[in-house]
């Protein structure tokens, strides 16, 4: 990496989101992150990062709201100096149930996080990339956004609509040297995916022909890829980080 760069990571107290600030840190950018709520978390992956001799800032902000996401871009674009280099939208939720027992509220606050925060905040941080001709983003999708699930039929829903939105953008703005792109995880050892019984766990190992579950450092790794210099002519594309789930 030719000069030190700062991205912008949506969701990154815990989980995956945390590995990414950690591991985007160890490549020697500056991080801002947003939480939505729990702060001690929050301050514990400003900790991490902090160990890794980078510039860290938590900002608290609700990215299912357009006027929250362009607080959280603000003051990023403030802490970073005038640009955005990288921006990891991450963030994102469930509400699970079989489609005939689902809420509209259950549509509407997973489609809220994981389809139109994605939107808001590509919209707002594209502005500077622009400007400055140089951007990366990456999107996180889902593997559930590429084959399916039964239950899941909002956040299927969500996270196809992510890599629809991944290509569009892919093709506006490859002029400028911005790159976007997507990472659709499998099965991830989460606090999401902690709640999953014995019963079904065993059963969504036998669709893994790698019958483990991955680690949000696996997640962590491929975002790195496509942030740094070795991905600067890959854009439009989906990475299954998912142990082959989706074959």
């Amino acid at each position: 990496m030719s000069e030190k760069r700062c991205a912008l990571v949506t969701g990154g107290s815990r989980g995956i989101g945390r590995a990414i600030c950690v591991k985007l840190a160890e490549c020697g950018m500056d991080i801002v992150f947003n939480y939505q709520s729990g702060s001690e978390a929050a301050e514990e992956t400003v900790k991490l990062c902090e160990a890794k001799n980078v510039r860290v800032l938590a900002v608290k902000a609700d990215i299912s709201k357009s006027d929250e996401c362009q607080m959280l871009i603000e003051k990023a674009v403030e802490f970073f100096g005038g640009r955005i280099d990288v921006l990891v939208n991450n963030a994102g939720i469930t509400r699970d149930n079989l489609l005939g027992r689902m809420k509209d509220e259950d549509l509407d606050a997973v489609l809220d996080v994981n389809l139109k925060g994605t939107f808001y905040m590509m919209r707002g941080v594209s502005k500077y990339m622009l400007k400055n001709r140089y951007g990366r983003i990456i999107n996180m999708s889902s593997v559930v956004g590429v084959m399916g699930n039964a239950g899941q039929v909002n956040y299927s829903a969500s996270k196809a609509a992510v890599i629809g939105m991944t290509k569009s953008l892919a093709r506006e703005v490859a002029s400028r040297h911005i790159t976007v792109n997507a990472v659709a995880p499998g099965m991830i050892e989460t606090d999401m995916t902690a709640v999953i019984n014995d019963a079904a766990r065993e059963k969504i190992m036998e669709s893994i022909p790698f019958k483990e579950m991955g680690k949000p450092e696996d997640v962590a790794e491929t975002v790195a890829f496509l942030a740094g210099d070795g991905a600067k002519y890959i854009t439009g594309q989906v990475l299954c980080v998912d142990g082959g789930m989706a074959i």
